[in-house]
């Protein structure tokens, strides 16, 4: 995995986390990489994955059975969703307005780009 510099490390594991529950890599109540696994699959410090997991946790994305390791939460997939769409819209959605508008870019073009996207990729 390459790291953006932009963005904390850990927030990035959990988008590869999120990542992998939505496209149902890993499934409901399915058990998830130990901390030390994921680290050395992500060539990253075990801290850094606990720290990810945590903060999956608190998002209610996964949950830790003591003793057995981490697992996808039942709702894990809402719960994705939610946090993703959140974070697009406070953080990216901004400045994807302003570059619409320097640009002159009508939204008519971009509905017509988007159906092409989809079309290509789904």
């Amino acid at each position: 995995m390459e790291f953006r510099d932009n963005q904390a490390i850990y927030l990035q594991i959990a988008e590869f986390i999120c990542e992998r529950i939505l496209l149902q890599n890993w499934g409901v109540g399915e058990k998830i990489p130990s901390v030390r696994e994921l680290a050395v699959q992500l060539e990253v410090n075990p801290n850094t994955v606990m720290r990810t997991y945590e903060f999956l946790q608190q998002k209610e994305i996964i949950f830790t059975k003591r003793g057995m390791g981490y697992f996808v939460s039942d709702d894990a997939s809402d719960k994705v969703i939610a946090y993703r769409k959140e974070e697009f819209i406070e953080n990216e959605l901004p400045q994807f307005f302003r570059n619409i508008h320097l640009l002159g870019i009508d939204f008519s073009d971009l509905q017509t780009r988007f159906d092409h996207f989809k079309q290509e990729n789904f």
